[in-house]
């Protein structure tokens, strides 16, 4: 075998310019596909610590929510969800693997601001929590992404009455003035009203009115929030504005609001029994997931429980949308660098069979057999092709750490902030592991038929070959 590598790098070395072309190419094959590597391994992780710092990595919900509770969230509250909760953080199984318990309710209803001369209202999407819990669920990062958010101030779990809204409700609710936001331009003078309100905005204005003392005592403007209670009923409490948080999606930008829980409750389900939408976790790992999910499906059966769980995955389709994706664009160009690998190789190791016809001859005519011919042309692509690799792979690690340290940013799909852009090379060893040992294989594989040729030469052709 010594021997045989020996000869296979000096042949290498002889043809040196053709070897350094073929080699290149299969050393930008190897950088083109570990940076998009890094790139989609920042995308992946990055999307998944969002997801978990903003919904967890398993919500608990009354069966049947996650497919028809969206039209009507009331109706599928949990009841007795702090015992519940009990029942999950007791566990001995699932209480090392928990970081944040919480319960979250969500929402619907009309939010309205009647507080300056141009009254506005619109239909809005709430989620009521914890703030603390909120906070502290915005600290995971068991990848080390750097998207770790700071204690949010503006909520705080003394003041049920302060809330966030997105930045865009507050372009509709003609908030931008008092709120101080940037890039909010007033209405056009065409679009203000000055009639007066119509007997349903008294209504809700009138309602406001009895609840105002809810949220006395808190800074910003107020709005108020009108929705359906458990009965039917219409109800409608104040939410002091602390502040806009835009959202990546316009659509929930012009809707969302923010809440603590206790404000949540008692305007979906005022004097009756308060209850939850959805009990979250957030497990120190990902890694935990399964298990997890397992035990709590377990532990529902044993007491009787009509829950059911849920991961972050399923919550948002979009996240599976773009791995698919992604993955896809990977796997293509993965295909079109192995095209030009192979036959790059193929070339070069064909034209090394030509030119060195009345050399195999000899060897032939000196016992060598065909498989040792065959073996010497396949270590030769190999050679180049692990060369190549491995060129490939160092000058994508310097591109990516000097990236890295370039503070560039960017603003991925579903943010609405830049973030430092990473390309995260080495964030999957044995997918770029795979990908080296990839391009070695198609290498070795586009020299097997330049091999065989010369392995089947006659030794009297080759011989007199000129």
């Amino acid at each position: 075998m010594s021997i045989l590598f020996k000869i296979a790098w000096r042949n290498i070395v002889r043809n040196r310019r053709r070897s350094l072309m073929t080699a290149s190419a299969v050393g930008a094959g190897a950088l083109a596909m570990l940076l998009f590597l890094g790139y989609t391994t920042y995308i992946f992780l990055g999307m998944e610590t969002g997801n978990v710092q903003r919904l967890g990595h398993l919500r608990v919900f009354r069966a049947g929510y996650f497919l028809y509770g969206a039209g009507n969230p009331t109706a599928y509250g949990i009841d007795s969800y702090r015992e519940v909760m009990t029942l999950i953080g007791a566990d001995p199984v699932l209480r090392p693997m928990i970081s944040v318990l919480t319960p979250t309710q969500s929402l619907m209803g009309i939010a309205a601001n009647y507080s300056g001369d141009n009254s506005a209202s619109r239909t809005f999407l709430g989620e009521g929590l914890i703030p603390s819990d909120r906070n502290r669920m915005r600290r995971w990062d068991q990848y080390g992404t750097g998207n770790v958010f700071p204690a949010d101030l503006r909520m705080s779990d003394a003041d049920p009455g302060r809330g966030l809204i997105g930045a865009g409700l507050a372009r509709i609710l003609n908030l931008c003035a008092p709120l101080h936001l940037a890039d909010c331009p007033p209405p056009p003078a065409s679009a203000r009203s000055d009639e007066p309100r119509g007997p349903v905005n008294a209504d809700i204005a009138e309602l406001a009115g009895r609840d105002a003392a809810a949220s006395r005592g808190a800074h910003g403007p107020e709005i108020d929030l009108l929705a359906a209670t458990v009965g039917g009923a219409p109800n409608v409490v104040s939410l002091a504005v602390a502040g806009a948080q835009p959202q990546g999606v316009k659509e929930l930008d012009d809707a969302y609001v923010l809440m603590h829980l206790a404000l949540a409750q008692q305007l979906v389900y005022g004097r009756e029994e308060h209850k939850v939408t959805a009990i979250v976790l957030q497990l120190r790992a990902s890694g935990y997931m399964s298990a997890a999910r397992a035990r709590l499906a377990a532990l529902f059966r044993e007491h009787h429980l009509d829950l059911e769980v849920r991961d972050f995955a399923e919550l948002t389709p979009f996240y599976g949308q773009v791995i698919r994706l992604f993955s896809s664009i990977f796997l293509f160009i993965a295909l079109v660098m192995g095209m030009i690998v192979l036959f790059a190789v193929v070339n070069t190791m064909t034209m090394n069979v030509m030119e060195r016809t009345n050399e195999i001859g000899t060897s032939r005519a000196m016992g060598v057999r065909r498989g040792q011919i065959r073996a010497q042309f396949l270590l030769e692509g190999a050679l180049i092709g692990a060369m190549g690799t491995a060129v490939g792979a160092v000058l994508a690690i310097v591109i990516a750490a000097t990236v890295n340290r370039s503070g560039v940013t960017w603003i991925p799909p579903g943010n609405s902030t830049a973030i430092p852009l990473h390309l995260n090379v080495l964030g999957r060893p044995l997918l770029a592991l795979g990908v080296c040992v990839g391009l070695v294989l198609v290498a070795t594989l586009a020299a097997l038929l330049p091999a065989n040729r010369a392995a089947r030469l006659s030794v009297v052709d080759a011989l007199r070959h000129v």
